[in-house]
């Protein structure tokens, strides 16, 4: 099992970026492809973005590609979400997940292991 933490979100303006990271400890780190999804209120969850687990393979969502990277340092254990051009409908709470680089994973299916969670919000 992979443990995951989520931190970095907060209140920003439309336009504006922040950076998430997911803090993992557990089994090894190396093993796991890593994805990012969100929850906005009344909305079912979302699936963002996925990364391999050396960072070599990437693949985003539509709503979110071109604004939105996916980057790992393994080293550290530790996974980042860069988002930039934030706008009102970004905001959720924004979930990483672990998982084994099975069928799909590159969409976010077959992850084990999940974190709770950190509040994006975005102002107009």
């Amino acid at each position: 099992q992979v443990q995951l933490v989520e931190s970095g979100g907060g209140s920003v303006q439309a336009g504006g970026s922040l950076k998430l990271s997911c803090a993992t400890s557990g089994r090894t780190f190396t093993r796991y492809a890593i994805a990012w999804f969100r929850r906005a209120p009344g909305k079912e969850r979302e699936f963002l973005a996925a990364i391999s687990w050396n960072g070599g393979i990437t693949n985003y969502a539509d709503s979110v590609k071109g604004r939105f990277t996916a980057s790992r340092d393994n080293a550290k254990n530790t996974v980042y979400l860069q988002m930039n051009s934030l706008k009102p409908e970004d905001t959720a709470v924004y979930y990483c997940a672990a998982g084994s680089h099975g069928s799909g994973w590159y969409n976010g299916d077959g992850m084990d292991d999940w974190g709770k969670g950190t509040l994006v919000t975005v102002s107009s």
